[in-house]
């Protein structure tokens, strides 16, 4: 078959969705399709580049900065990126009819671009739904029920009929679609995100000297630093961990939040926390190889399932997880059920004080729960399984 991937991140974004998507992408050219990556970019020349990576055609459509955009361009962006996308590259497609498109959410403003193609091609379309929103935004309280609402609900229900199978990535949230979309029509399953877990980074390659953290342990955060993730959340911990001068936190990304968060830890006199800005991908895996525990941290707040993309990151390096989550999210019972980590209610300090503390203290525990974690690359999270579910619906 001939594959669309219709995506805002791809590398050398340095995104975990840019990165799965990437090992998405060179999964099926292993498998013997023909991949077409369309992208945006705020780097090429001209309305649109076509490059040849890895065996995949990549077309990169100039749509101007949107994951660091202030509120206000970003959604201007977003909103016209189906317009953009067919009026920068339409030849291409033209020229280029796929068998299949699979598109990825967030952006929920695709959902025009891919009615469209399927119109032209007759052909059918995946979605793989990670956020969704915007109930999230307004779980999270970041807007309410008004008129830019009902703007975004209506571009989430365009995005939902666009797609003949919606990939969700947690059992909890299928009933979303049964309860807020009870009589819609809409097919829809679990997919949980996934990784490569042949590309093994490279051990010792000098990040804990570099930083002159030999003697401590060291507890990861990579990704987004916004809102959603509540990062005081890790302040307040780091805080309360002043007297365990082993424990040392570390975060790595970029987002809204960067620049209060440092205000924060610098009003806090801590000297056991430490923001980085975003590594490139080999980077990033060589830098989280010498950690000892990985962190996930969500707004007590959203009523959704989340299973963040960092996460896999954290398994496939064999990292113990320590996470701070929204009640009822599922990923607490996963961890709990596979021994890999210890997940935590946030707003529960006292608990996640408590875990940190036993990571700390106990290796034979942090190697166990790693072991655990790194069992879950291969068995839940092969980006060969999720290949292969994806097209199974549409191979006779």
């Amino acid at each position: 078959m001939r594959i669309l991937l219709l995506v805002v991140y791809y590398p050398p974004s340095t995104t975990s969705a840019a990165q799965m998507m990437r090992d998405l992408a060179l999964e099926y050219v292993r498998q013997g399709h023909q991949v077409i990556v369309a992208t945006t970019s705020d780097t090429v020349a001209g309305r649109a580049s076509i490059t040849e990576e890895d065996g995949v055609t990549v077309v990169r459509v100039k749509t101007g900065n949107i994951k660091n955009a202030n509120k206000a361009f970003r959604m201007w962006r977003e909103g016209r990126l189906s317009a953009t996308m067919w009026r920068s590259a339409h030849r291409f497609f033209q020229d280029n009819t796929c068998d299949l498109i699979i598109f990825y959410s967030p952006t929920i403003f695709f959902g025009d671009l891919v009615r469209r193609l399927k119109a032209n091609w007759g052909c059918p379309s995946y979605l793989i739904l990670r956020d969704i929103f915007p109930k999230w935004a307004v779980d999270a309280g970041l807007i309410g029920k008004g008129i830019v609402y009902h703007y975004l609900k209506r571009k989430e229900l365009v995005l939902y009929s666009a797609a003949d199978i919606i990939g969700v990535e947690a059992f909890g949230n299928l009933s979303y679609f049964s309860e807020d979309h009870a009589g819609s029509r809409y097919r829809v399953e679990v997919l949980y995100n996934w990784l490569n877990a042949q590309e093994q980074p490279a051990s010792n390659s000098g990040w804990r000297q570099q930083l002159g953290l030999n003697d401590k342990v060291i507890y990861f955060y990579g990704g987004n630093i916004g809102v959603v993730q509540d990062l005081d959340n890790i302040i307040r911990l780091a805080s309360g961990m002043r007297g365990c001068k082993e424990a040392f936190f570390l975060l790595v990304g970029s987002g809204s939040e960067v620049q209060r968060l440092n205000a924060e830890i610098e009003k806090r006199r801590l000297s056991n926390i430490r923001i980085l800005p975003p590594l490139s991908q080999m980077e990033y895996l060589q830098c989280l190889t010498e950690c000892d525990v990985g962190l996930v941290s969500l707004d007590r707040r959203l009523k959704l399932h989340n299973f963040p993309g960092k996460l896999l990151g954290y398994v496939l390096c064999g990292k113990p997880v320590l996470a701070s989550l929204n009640p009822g999210n599922e990923l607490i019972e996963f961890l709990r059920n596979a021994d890999a980590g210890i997940a935590c209610i946030n707003g529960e300090d006292d608990k996640l004080l408590t875990a940190a503390s036993i990571l700390a203290t106990q290796p034979e525990t942090r190697q166990r729960m790693g072991t655990n974690a790194h069992a879950l690359a291969e068995s839940a999270f092969s980006v060969r399984v999720t290949a292969k579910q994806i097209t199974t619906h549409f191979i006779a």
